[in-house]
């Protein structure tokens, strides 16, 4: 048995979590900070960094108690270095550092992106089924505020990146077009909220690069976003109030549902090319029941095998951050960084090379 200490802080989360062989969860702590930004309408980078400082020693302590262990008891201690905002980044490092060397254990550097991908591996509470260990290749939609990506997987830390977003990723258009339709911060649940009842037909909005052979992979979301605009301006100018329960239902519904056919179809032609065995969603927006109906439907067409994390785990947590580190510790049990790792706002994923 391999027990993990991880921790994630790589935007405004602070997160801890123990786990075992990559997939057990022993624990997982979130101290959240969205009130606190929510006056801002986003995420608030100096604010985040000092709320860090604030929760990250309660938040490692409530994940060591809760799994019932002591940091010297671990197998190593993993941490978020990148991609992310870096004041936030630092903050988790600079912690995990101290811990590893008081305790004398390893330190595993993790990339918050391949967090989010072996979510889908975890063992959690409330799964409707969880990823076989090994059953590749799998095609990954990373889906979240700062991130929609497609990549293949060919084995267990091995990624081909097959594209992602030109310009807003997913999670971004749901913040703005939430923050035009006056719904709040964070846009996500807000529109999802908004949609309840509403008719996704009920505007005709655009799914960009549907059939565009350069950009077979990519994603679009800024035409989308300039089409909501127009369409609230035209609205207005006839008369109606955004208000409205209905026509806001009807607004939010169609944005919603061109967003989700924009990723699924992306997906769907991806797994196609990529003789998927699996596909997997994942990220912030994966907990967006618009998106998972809409991929169910589609994968169960293709007759492809379906994962998304339970909603605990689609957004930011630490417990997805100790299982990228278990998977990347078993292909490379002696790593170079140590306690020498530095932060990384921009990290890349790796890639495979063949």
């Amino acid at each position: 048995m391999t027990k993990i200490l991880a921790i994630e802080t790589s935007c405004d989360e602070t997160a801890a979590a123990v786990v075992e062989d990559g997939r057990r969860v022993h624990s997982n702590v979130v101290a959240t900070q969205i009130e606190l930004h929510r006056r801002f309408g986003g995420v608030f980078p100096e604010v985040a960094s000092r709320q860090h400082v604030l929760a990250i020693a309660p938040v490692i302590e409530q994940a060591l108690a809760e799994a019932g262990v002591s940091a010297r008891a671990l197998d190593a201690i993993a941490v978020t270095h990148g991609p992310g905002l870096a004041g936030s980044l630092l903050v988790g490092v600079n912690a995990a550092k101290g811990l590893a060397f008081a305790a004398d254990r390893p330190l595993l550097a993790v990339n918050h992106l391949e967090g989010h991908i072996y979510s889908n591996w975890l063992e959690a509470p409330g799964a409707d089924q969880v990823q076989p260990a090994d059953n590749f290749p799998v095609v990954v939609l990373i889906v979240s505020g700062g991130h929609t990506e497609l990549i293949e997987m060919r084995g267990h830390s091995r990624y081909r990146r097959l594209g992602g977003t030109l310009d807003d990723a997913a999670g971004e258009a749901f913040d703005k077009v939430a923050r035009l339709l006056d719904l709040g911060f964070p846009g996500g649940p807000a529109i999802e909220r908004a949609a309840e009842g509403g008719d996704p037909a009920a505007f005709d909005l655009p799914r960009a690069l549907r059939h565009d052979p350069v950009h077979r992979f990519d994603f679009s979301f800024s035409g989308l976003k300039t089409a909501m605009l127009n369409l609230t301006k035209r609205l207005r100018e006839q008369g109606l109030d955004l208000r409205d329960p209905h026509l806001l239902a009807d607004l939010a519904a169609s944005f919603q549902q061109a967003v989700a056919d924009a990723l699924v179809e992306k997906t769907a032609e991806a797994a196609l090319a990529a003789g998927a065995r699996q596909v997997c969603i994942c990220g912030g927006v994966s907990a967006n029941r618009c998106l998972r109906a809409t991929a169910a439907a589609r994968m169960a067409e293709l007759g492809v095998p379906l994962y998304i994390p339970p909603f605990a785990y689609c957004t930011d947590n630490a417990a997805m951050i100790g299982a990228a580190a278990y998977y990347n510790w078993l292909a490379n049990p002696r790593p170079e960084d140590g306690l020498g790792i530095d932060v990384h706002a921009s990290l890349p994923l790796p890639e495979m090379v063949d």
